[in-house]
C-alpha cells in the first residue's frame, strides 16, 4: 500500500511539539522556554503554543524556577511495559476532550490491512455515535471517515479497496460510481476536511480529516444529527485544530 503524503497543519504542529519535545529530553535538569527558542529555532509565540499544548497533555510540566521538564505522560508512553493501554487511555482522554470542544461524537480511525477500522470513540448522552446500520468496513465509499482514509492512499491503493467492496446505494445521496468517487478523492485538498451529507444515514452528517503518521493511514471524524448540520464545517474546523495531540500521542 502507498501512501499520497501531503502534510497538514496538525502534521506540522505535532513534528513541532515533537522537535521541543526531543529537546526538553535532553535536559534532565530542566530547560527555559528562551533557551528552547533558540535550540529549536521555533518563534516565541509558536513555541508558547506548543509548550501550552504539551502541559495540558501532561508531556511536559514546569518546576519552581519556570523551567520545563518531561511529564508523566511521556514517561507512561516511553516505557515498553503497558505502553499500549497507557496509549489508549491518553487517545481517550484526548478524544473525550475533542468531543467536549466540537459537541459532536468523536471518532479514532485506523486503515489497517486494506481496511477502514475505528479505533477508539468518545460519545456521550448528548452526542451518541452513528448507528453503524452497515459494516464501515463495507461503506467507506459513503462515510467522511471512509473518504478520508481512502483519500490518503495512491491511485493503485483506491482502486484496490473498490475492488473488494462494491459501492452499495445506501440513501439516495450515496455515490455509487467509481469513477465520480475517485475523481472526488483525487480533486480534494489535504487541508479540507471530507463530509458525508447523509450518505451513508439519513439524518446524519459527518466529517473527517487525516491525522497519518510515518506509514500509518489515520483520521479524526466526528458525526452530528442533520438538524446541527449548520454546525458541521465550524466544528470540523475546531476538530482539524485540535488534531495535533492525537498525531503526537502516536507518534512518541
Amino acid at each position: 500500500m502507498a501512501l499520497k503524503h501531503e502534510p497538514t497543519a496538525p502534521y506540522h504542529s505535532a513534528q513541532d511539539a515533537l522537535r521541543v519535545l526531543e529537546t526538553v529530553a535532553r535536559h534532565s535538569t530542566g530547560v527555559t522556554d528562551t533557551e528552547l527558542a533558540r535550540l529549536t529555532g521555533l518563534t516565541p509565540e509558536r513555541l508558547t503554543t506548543l509548550l501550552r499544548m504539551l502541559r495540558r497533555e501532561g508531556y511536559v510540566e514546569q518546576i519552581t524556577d519556570g523551567a520545563y521538564v518531561t511529564g508523566d505522560a511521556l514517561t507512561r508512553l516511553g516505557s515498553a511495559q503497558g505502553r499500549e493501554q497507557a496509549l489508549r487511555d491518553k487517545l481517550q482522554r484526548t478524544l473525550d476532550r475533542l468531543r467536549d470542544s466540537v459537541g459532536a461524537a468523536v471518532y479514532l480511525s485506523r486503515y489497517v490491512d486494506g481496511e477502514v477500522k475505528i479505533a477508539q470513540y468518545a460519545d456521550g448522552p448528548t452526542t451518541p455515535v452513528v448507528n453503524e446500520w452497515v459494516d464501515f468496513r463495507y461503506s467507506a465509499h459513503a462515510t467522511a471517515i471512509g473518504k478520508s482514509l481512502l483519500g490518503q492512499l495512491d491511485h493503485n491503493s483506491r482502486r484496490d479497496h473498490l475492488s473488494r467492496h462494491k459501492l452499495a446505494r445506501l440513501t439516495s445521496r450515496t455515490i455509487t460510481s467509481d469513477r465520480l468517487l475517485l475523481s472526488r478523492l483525487e480533486s480534494q485538498p489535504p487541508t479540507v476536511p471530507h463530509l458525508d451529507l447523509q450518505e451513508y444515514a439519513v439524518g446524519t452528517v459527518c466529517a473527517a480529516v487525516p491525522i497519518s503518521a510515518g506509514s500509518s493511514v489515520g483520521c479524526l471524524a466526528l458525526s452530528l444529527p442533520v438538524e446541527d448540520a449548520h454546525r458541521l464545517r465550524q466544528a470540523a474546523d475546531t476538530l482539524n485544530r485540535n488534531a495535533a495531540p492525537v498525531l503526537l500521542s502516536l507518534a512518541i
